[in-house]
């Protein structure tokens, strides 16, 4: 008998208000760790608005003294794509439960009900009541909903009905104020998983109450128990992190706009950290207001500018900083590469002086013929810069030109004394940043934008057939294994993650909601070929999927955070991948292949909002970063430096940015391609 209670909840531990969320809600999330602040009680509410600021929170917890209410307020449907405000509990462990809920619908237009055999946010069972006139039991999984047994139901705004699912092994009946309306039977429901609430129209929910046998509920605590016991032994068979280098940010901290280079010409690493004011419209038109240089100890070497602690400065940017730090005119001393005030400059690494200049090129275009444009004008006459790329449109034996552009449409290309090589306006959305690399052996780069392929002069050469939303993030590179074909893989928003050959055929795909961030690396080192680590963000996020190298998903779950960056990590040195989720100590950290946190962050008090990973000690394997506007910890692997053998090849720093796909391959091969342009070899 289902006696023992699992979970009960009244929300009278909740104060009238809101219940937490991100109240400056925006792209930010995409690549930073944004904790909302508040009590949580024993929920998790992972389907963010879809919208910027401004638009208030999902669930409210209204009531009186006598009675609390948990009350979904979003109306909005379908925005760009499914979503389903939805507010969990437990664990995937739960299982062979009883779950009721009382709920009272405020409006009957759309569905109101409760989740259970939860193993995400959309990827789980639902009873709900649809609109005024039928019951309905479903399966939501990615962008799919797949309706499993309906029935004529009549509800109305002004009853109270009790939901309740009953699981027992791989059957679930489903009831509404105590009468049967589904029996069903699946794996789905075998498998166990969390509980919700959930409605995209304002529906008011409570008594919560989960209940199951003594046994059960013992079984389930043990297996909770087994699998920490777990995690912990294999954590413990892991180098732990260590705190290496400790940095106070002072006045000149920043977001997720860090850069890193040899400034001085040795071997010596340096820090560049730019500030940046928003102008016009959100992060349309970021402008670059002071640049930081500083070693990994501190000390500031330059400064251009004038730093500020102002919010308006320091506020999360959700773009790109136009800024890289390179050896541009190859005499050996990295330069910094920014913009400012409408010029492109080339400063001096050791001092931040300027060694050349350029005005930015002028929107001379038609501003209706320009792309993602707030208000549809572009607000000044020349253009302000989005990012910087190096690349190598010349054929020269090094990268030595660049890339720059607009917030989505344009792209101009210049060499190292800054010339203007070409530019190209385009028809569709570039997304965030283009794509370079020789994907034919000609010894110039082609450049992936968005869904467009431009050859070395920038005349397009083929697209995907996509036309809408726009490119996140973008790898290539020699997946497959046994195959010396390339690929790019893509995470386009609503479009999905895709995979697409250098011809211009998508050959893999998969809708996930709005596919956010990618990378590719041997996560799993006994299957053959790479695998991709995907993440989503808008409306349901923080769900992780793993792929195999011809796209098909391994596994997908859940680690209840946003700010997942999935950069691969080389922290063992021996040709196993692990990939950074965020800085969270309790669940964030390293992710191996199987979905399981290999190495976890100390509750060290480290910053929390912004993380990285590359290699700064100089013994091959990667040391992770993390920082936020106040400061920044470096953390080392605890059984001291060593060096090793293996030195995979990965995203070069002069290329950084918060929307590029992330790679790491054995050697320089998995990115060098023939004549062919990426057909396989004969």
């Amino acid at each position: 008998m289902k006696d023992q209670i699992l979970f009960e909840e009244d929300f009278m531990g909740f104060a009238i208000g809101e219940f937490p969320y991100d109240k400056d809600h925006s792209a930010a999330g995409e690549y930073h760790y944004v904790v909302q602040e508040g009590n949580h009680g024993r929920w998790t509410d992972q389907v963010c608005n879809f919208r910027y600021n401004g638009h208030g929170p999902s669930w409210i917890i209204t009531g009186d003294k006598e009675k609390h209410y948990m009350e979904q307020c979003r109306i909005e449907k379908g925005l760009p794509h499914r979503i389903f405000p939805t507010l969990q509990t437990g664990s995937v462990f739960w299982k062979d439960y009883d779950y009721s809920v009382t709920v009272r619908r405020l409006s009957t237009k759309g569905m109101a009900g409760i989740a259970f055999c939860m193993n995400d946010s959309i990827d789980t069972l639902v009873l709900s009541m649809e609109y005024r006139d039928k019951a309905q039991l479903a399966y939501r999984h990615k962008e799919e909903l797949t309706v499993l047994q309906s029935v004529p139901f009549v509800s109305d705004a002004d009853s109270c009905y009790t939901l309740k699912v009953s699981v027992m092994g791989d059957r679930a009946e489903c009831r509404i104020n105590g009468q049967l309306l589904f029996n069903y039977s699946s794996s789905l429901i075998s498998r166990g998983g969390k509980v919700a609430l959930t409605a995209d129209c304002p529906t008011q929910f409570s008594e919560v109450l989960v209940t199951a046998e003594e046994t059960t509920i013992q079984e389930i605590r043990e297996k909770e128990e087994r699998e920490k016991e777990r995690i912990k032994a294999l954590q413990e068979s892991y180098p732990s992190m260590k705190l290496w280098k400790k940095i106070d940010f002072k006045d000149f901290g920043t977001s997720r706009q860090i850069r890193f280079g040899h400034l001085t010409g040795t071997k010596e690493w340096y820090v560049v950290i730019p500030q940046a004011q928003k102008r016009v419209d959100r992060d349309a038109y970021a402008h670059i207001s002071c640049l930081t240089a500083i070693d990994l100890d501190g000390n500031i070497l330059w400064q251009r500018g004038e730093p500020s602690e102002k919010s308006s400065v320091l506020g999360k940017i959700s773009a790109d900083l136009p800024c890289q730090v390179y050896d541009i005119d190859g005499d050996g001393i990295d330069e910094v590469i920014t913009a400012h005030n409408f010029k492109l400059l080339i400063l001096d690494g050791r001092t931040g002086e300027v060694k050349r200049s350029v005005p930015t090129p002028l929107s001379d275009e038609a501003d209706e013929t320009i792309i993602g444009l707030p208000y549809g004008i572009y607000a000044f006459d020349r253009i302000n810069p989005d990012g910087i790329r190096i690349a190598n449109f010349r054929g020269n034996k090094r990268p030595s030109d660049l890339l720059i552009k607009d917030r989505y449409c344009r792209i101009y290309a210049f060499d190292s004394e800054l010339n203007l090589l070409w530019k190209y306006q385009s028809p569709k959305n570039t997304g965030h940043y283009p794509m370079t690399l020789d994907i034919n052996g000609d010894g110039r780069d082609e450049v992936l934008a968005g869904y467009t392929l431009l050859d070395a002069d920038g005349v397009p050469v083929w697209t995907y057939p996509i036309d809408v939303d726009h490119t996140d993030e973008i790898v290539a590179g020699k997946f497959q294994s046994g195959s010396d074909k390339g690929y790019f893989a893509c995470v386009s928003g609503t479009q999905g993650f895709f995979i697409g050959d250098f011809q211009g055929n998508i050959v893999a795909r998969d809708y996930i909601g709005h596919a956010q961030r990618v990378s590719v690396g041997n996560y799993i080192p006994e299957k053959p070929g790479f695998e991709f680590a995907v993440t989503n963000f808008w409306g349901h996020q923080g769900v992780i999927y793993l792929y195999d190298d011809h796209g098909n998903l391994l596994w997908e779950k859940e680690n209840e955070r946003n700010g997942n960056v999935l950069a691969p990590v080389n922290w063992l040195g021996n040709g196993v991948d692990f990939f950074l989720t965020n800085a969270d100590p309790e669940r964030g950290g390293l992710m191996d292949g199987h979905g399981d946190i290999a190495v976890s962050f100390p509750d060290d008090g480290h910053p929390l909002l912004c993380c990285e990973a590359m290699d700064l000690c100089g013994d091959d394997r990667d040391e992770l970063i993390v920082w936020d506007y106040h400061g920044l910890f470096i953390y080392t692997q605890s059984d001291g430096e060593k060096k090793t053998s293996y030195h995979p090849v990965k995203y070069p720093c002069y290329n950084a940015s918060n929307y590029r796909g992330e790679y790491s391959f054995p050697d320089q091969s998995y990115l060098t391609f023939s004549e062919n342009t990426g057909e396989e070899s004969k």
